[in-house]
């Protein structure tokens, strides 16, 4: 009886673990990848050529943080992954700032995110409702996107297209940050390495493509 009355702050206190840890290392990898991302407008790289490179070696990173997720090695893969997106971002933010009111537009784009990542993390945290059942609806939505998008770059190259991809691409990451915060929450997701993996993925996404809208429905130029 005693075990069974104890089980729930057991698995309380493992939670709480979990988010705290997330949470902080997701808080220094933003960081870091903040920093790569001006170090690369500073210094005018972070071009790659070819967004499928990107996505080659983002799969291979990922690939490695998922082996070494129960080692300390982990950690130093998660910021191998974040610091390249980060880099990578500096050609994009490099363009924007071009517009007149370029700071303005990446600070927004920057609230925008923020805005987005508490108050669906916030959501799932306060409300304790498991969005499990969202998961497969998530990755349906998430090929369909990466399928047309490979369309759109290869054969029709459509700007309007692409700008509604970047719209679907900020509600389905939007998903995933509810979804990755419920798993935790009901003892699906036990790794934090892998949650703040999951959760930078999604805030990156989102960061991306809220800028690429912004930067041509909010450019003055």
């Amino acid at each position: 009886m005693n075990q069974t009355m104890t089980q729930p702050g057991v698995r309380s206190v493992e939670v709480n673990r979990v988010l705290k840890n997330t949470y902080i290392l997701l808080s220094l990898t933003l960081a870091f990848s903040a920093f790569m991302s001006y170090v690369a407008v500073a210094t005018g790289t972070g071009r790659l050529g070819s967004p499928f490179l990107v996505m080659g070696v983002y799969m291979g990173l990922f690939f490695v943080i998922s082996k070494l997720r129960n080692s300390p090695l982990g950690i130093l893969a998660v910021f191998a992954l974040t610091g390249f997106l980060g880099w990578t971002l500096g050609p994009m933010i490099s363009s924007v700032l071009t517009l007149s009111n370029g700071p303005q537009i990446v600070t927004l784009s920057l609230g925008g995110t923020a805005a987005i990542f508490f108050a669906m993390s916030g959501f799932a945290l306060f409300s304790r409702r498991d969005f499990g059942f969202m998961g497969n609806f998530l990755l349906i939505g998430m090929l369909t996107v990466f399928v047309v998008s490979i369309v759109n770059y290869f054969f029709l190259q459509l700007p309007g297209l692409q700008m509604a991809i970047s719209g679907l691409v900020i509600l389905i990451f939007s998903g995933f940050i509810l979804w990755d915060t419920s798993d935790i929450i009901h003892g699906r997701e036990t790794n934090y390495i892998m949650a703040t993996t999951g959760m930078y993925v999604s805030i990156y996404n989102i960061f991306a493509n809220l800028l690429a809208l912004l930067g041509v429905f909010g450019g003055d130029e």
